[in-house]
């Protein structure tokens, strides 16, 4: 059965999210067995988490360390690197600095975004992006891109089970993925306000690139991903895993038939929370439109061709006129006072 007939049947009224061990994959036949569950967990969830994924973890400590002292760092010394101070919007973002759900009043969490680097920067590089680097604590650009390389890791072995699961020769993916990704560090503080206050975690919302790659501290539930049915399904950290989604530029390049799946996070665990999503994305060249194996006379495609890095930028352009800052909005009352 293709792709596109087997998705007829899909209704997407998961109640959990499966597990996939992706330690086994030196074979052809061990790679189409872990692509026949990846391609079922995309059709059917858009999430799924993964366990013996590589990534040491001494690597996730030192991260988690550097990121809880550079958060508990007095706010102003934080806003010395404050994202709108750069020219790619990298950088630290404060408290109730966005909004990506207009039906909320904010979003509470704080963050640190780079996009890729090398740990050690080579001077003929002409793609070197300039990320802004706190000045302390001490180590902290070295545990947050040792873990960002570890992480890249993951997703070039992820890419290649995406192609296998969408019939696509393993490579196919190979020349299209950008180089350097982008990643955040982020920080949840407890959440106290009323059930159905506005202001939460992060608002309902799907990832603009084509994965995300997910390390959510364990322990804190507060990750939520919402069903067919319009259920909210917790996604609980499990230890020793990282959590996999589908985000809106692969569901697209797949006809839908990969699902991109809206989440959420509200943090009413008590402590902190701490997370880091890497956002697995194309070069802003490469155009992309349904795939062959996708598209059938029953489901003839429904999107036209489009530049990958106009797609993206368009989401995140709407995203911007949406979100507003804390001094703009987030102190105001509901009757607009």
């Amino acid at each position: 059965m293709s792709l596109a007939e087997s998705a007829a049947s899909v209704n997407g009224a998961f109640d959990s999210i499966p597990i996939i061990d992706i330690g086994h994959a030196s074979t052809n036949e061990e790679r189409a067995a872990l692509a026949q569950q990846i391609k079922d967990a995309c059709m059917n969830v858009g999430f799924f988490y993964i366990r013996n994924h590589g990534i040491p973890e001494e690597t996730i400590d030192k991260v988690l360390s550097a990121m809880k002292a550079f958060f508990s760092l007095p706010l102003e010394r934080k806003m010395k690197i404050y994202h709108k101070q750069s020219a790619r919007v990298r950088g630290y973002e404060p408290l109730l600095d966005s909004n990506v759900d207009p039906a909320n009043r904010g979003d509470l969490y704080e963050s640190f975004m780079i996009d890729g680097e090398e740990l050690v920067p080579k001077e003929d590089d002409s793609t070197i992006v300039e990320n802004l680097w706190p000045l302390e604590p001490a180590g902290f650009r070295e545990a947050f891109l040792s873990y960002y390389h570890a992480a890249l890791g993951v997703g070039q072995v992820l890419h290649r089970l995406f192609a296998l699961a969408l019939d696509l020769p393993e490579t196919f993916f190979d020349d299209k993925l950008n180089r350097y990704q982008t990643m955040r560090g982020l920080h949840y503080p407890p959440q106290t306000g009323p059930e159905d206050d506005r202001i939460i975690g992060i608002g309902a919302h799907s990832d603009f690139e084509c994965f995300t790659i997910l390390w959510q501290e364990p322990g804190v539930q507060a990750l939520q991903v919402l069903n067919s049915e319009k259920k909210w399904i917790n996604a609980p950290p499990i230890p020793g895993t990282l959590v996999i989604n589908i985000s809106d530029l692969l569901s697209r390049w797949t006809n839908d038939i990969f699902r991109s799946t809206v989440h959420r996070v509200i943090n009413r665990s008590g402590v902190h929370r701490y997370s880091i999503p890497l956002f697995f994305g194309t070069n802003t060249d490469v155009e992309v439109e349904p795939l062959p194996s996708c598209v059938s006379p029953e489901r003839p495609a429904k999107y036209e061709p489009i530049n990958a890095g106009e797609y993206v930028q368009q989401l995140v352009q709407e995203m911007r006129r949406q979100s507003f800052t804390a001094s703009d909005d987030a102190s105001r009352h509901d009757d607009g006072r």
